[in-house]
């Protein structure tokens, strides 16, 4: 066993203790695990009821730092859940739509969102009898579960989640009530800078393992109007929870790629800036925190709403005070985590696990891995023609470099399909079979087309390592007119390849127009190929094992450029409708 397994069954046995022995702390754990249930429903229902518009809104309003910290800001208080903003945020850094720095204050933005919740409990939790509301949340949220819309579905997981949030809230409210009667924890505070390093210490260790600052804030503003622990200590248990939550955010990273790496270590950075400050002006931000509240409305002994006026101030001087260093921080972090994935093309770019239940992040990472595959086999498919890539860059040009290059060593295609192709073919096909448990049919479609692409993109390699022998055996021929066909062969793969390049510039209609264009040409090709090859035989220009294996390479080839063609329509065409009709055309 690990010792992750033996601090889990620690803290399990020290759980049983205190909820076996003490009838108060079972009713606040147990408000504690009905708040983080309602979390989980809430962060499900929103990725099912926003409908991909969240991803949309992230990618569209990130180009500058006030705007990606606007946007990190309103998605949080929406969502209620900073852990979704920041798996999109990751899935589109990887995915290359979003910039470091985007990325960066989305995350500030986001935790000045996370402040809201402080703002509701202490608002509403704590003051009215929400779980008269918890209830009917519920009820309706279940009676929309049971519909085939998946938005519907969503707003009533949102429903629930709130129900759970609210009725957690009143069961935490109702324990520390209880236990002031047999336990005053308020006794036990500690003043000065002692107090604040211990209680900042137990904000940080519930956080890491709640895995919630949203729950920790919510247990210590109800502590605070119960009366169990006194202003100044709640204030310090914030600054902990805020230091707290990076902490599982840089766990939860370990096993992420290095853009996520990035990020957390961004995010750990900022809150550490932020907590450090904090502490530094505790009492100093306490009286400022007081000053402000009377001027807003909030009264003296209101200490609930005060504590979240003092969580939104001191997140918002850490964005203040970190944000006009964002370059520098961006430049720090590139330099940062060059790890395999970056270095080595033969590993998955963008495939994360973290964002496999975030459909629109997940289909984006699934898209942008096929492409990097496709680049991959084109490498190889190119090499295998005795060409490189960096020839193929002119439509006029190409038969012209074909038949002046050299033709060298024969490459091993086995050897660069299993470095270049089989790991992250079979990695992609994994990520794409548990990615679309959280999709629906529409969404399941769009990765079925895409893991057709994949395979397409994996068979032309494969073809291409049967065909590569033969044309490195005739084109070393003394008989011009093999070799001259098996140059045209060449020809054929490289304008092929030269055009898909010219298609991804383009919009749907021209890509559309260009590859009608190119599908017209392959099938002459082939109708003329069969009847050159007749004519070659009858002349006697080449023998019968010459004609027997230009007859099949030629069919290798019209495979290999038909698929490559298949490819290009699944990638680069966006339009469904237009895609459609295009496969209707080549398949007459």
């Amino acid at each position: 066993m690990g010792k992750n397994t033996y601090l889990y069954q620690g803290f399990m046995l020290v759980l049983a203790y205190i909820v076996f022995s003490s009838g108060d702390f079972k009713i606040i754990i147990g408000g504690i695990a009905i708040f983080l249930i309602g979390m989980i429903f809430m962060d499900d229902g929103f990725k099912l009821f926003s409908g991909g518009v969240l991803e949309k809104i992230l990618s569209k309003t990130t180009k500058t730092l006030p705007r990606s910290i606007a946007t990190g800001f309103v998605a949080t208080s929406v969502m209620q859940s900073s852990s979704l903003v920041s798996v999109i945020v990751i899935s589109f850094l990887s995915a290359g739509l979003m910039s470091l720095s985007g990325a960066i204050g989305v995350i500030f933005g986001s935790n000045i969102g996370t402040t809201t919740t402080a703002w509701i409990v202490s608002s509403f939790g704590v003051k009215i009898d929400i779980s008269a509301y918890a209830m009917p949340m519920i009820i309706f949220g279940v009676s929309f579960k049971f519909s085939k819309s998946g938005a519907v579905k969503g707003f009533g997981n949102v429903l629930i989640g709130l129900g759970f949030i609210f009725l957690g809230i009143e069961y935490m409210k109702d324990g520390f009530e209880t236990l002031k009667n047999g336990l005053d924890l308020s006794k036990f505070q500690i003043d000065g800078y002692l107090g604040a390093l211990v209680y900042i210490m137990l904000g940080i260790v519930a956080t890491v393992v709640i895995q919630s600052s949203s729950a920790t804030m919510a247990i210590i503003i109800t502590a605070l109007v119960s009366g169990q622990i006194i202003y100044i200590n709640a204030i310090e248990l914030a600054i902990g929870a805020n230091i707290g939550t990076t902490i599982t955010a840089v766990m939860g990273a370990m096993t992420s790629n290095s853009n996520g790496k990035r990020l957390a270590l961004a995010h750990f950075i900022f809150n550490l800036i932020t907590g450090f400050v904090a502490i530094v002006f505790l009492y100093q931000l306490a009286d400022l925190t007081t000053f402000l509240a009377l001027k807003i409305g909030i009264s003296a002994d209101d200490y609930g709403m005060q504590l979240a006026l003092f969580h939104t101030i001191f997140n918002i001087l850490g964005v203040i005070i970190v944000s006009p260093f964002t370059g520098k921080l961006v430049l720090f972090l590139e330099k940062k985590f060059i790890s395999k994935e970056d270095e080595d093309i033969l590993k998955p770019l963008y495939l994360d696990d973290v964002v496999l239940s975030v459909p629109d992040a997940s289909m984006s990472s699934i898209k942008k891995e096929t492409i990097h595959l496709y680049d991959n086999a084109i490498e190889i498919i190119v090499h295998s023609i005795f060409l490189h890539r960096h020839q193929i860059h002119n439509m006029k040009e190409i038969e012209e470099v074909v038949l002046h290059s050299d033709i060298d060593t024969l490459q091993d295609i086995n050897k660069f399909y299993e470095t270049k192709i089989k790991y992250i073919y079979g990695e992609l096909i994994k990520f794409s079979t548990l990615a679309q448990d959280y999709m629906d049919e529409i969404d399941k479609d769009k990765v079925y087309d895409l893991k057709l692409a994949s395979r397409n993109i994996v068979e032309s390699v494969k073809d291409m390592r049967d065909l590569q022998k033969n044309m490195f055996h005739y084109l070393k021929s003394s008989n011009e007119f093999i070799k001259d066909e098996y140059n045209h062969l060449r020809i054929n793969i490289a304008q092929t390849i030269e055009a898909i390049e010219e298609v991804k510039q383009s919009d749907d209609l021209d890509t559309v127009a260009q590859l009608e264009l190119l599908r017209d040409k392959i099938k002459q090709l082939k109708s003329m190929k069969n009847n050159k090859i007749d004519t070659l035989i009858r002349e006697n220009k080449i023998d019968s094992k010459m004609a027997t294996s230009l007859i099949n390479d030629s069919l290798l080839t019209y495979d290999v450029v038909k698929k490559l063609v298949a490819v290009a329509t699944i990638l680069w065409i966006n339009n469904k409708e237009i895609r459609e009709l295009g496969e209707k055309y080549e398949n007459k």
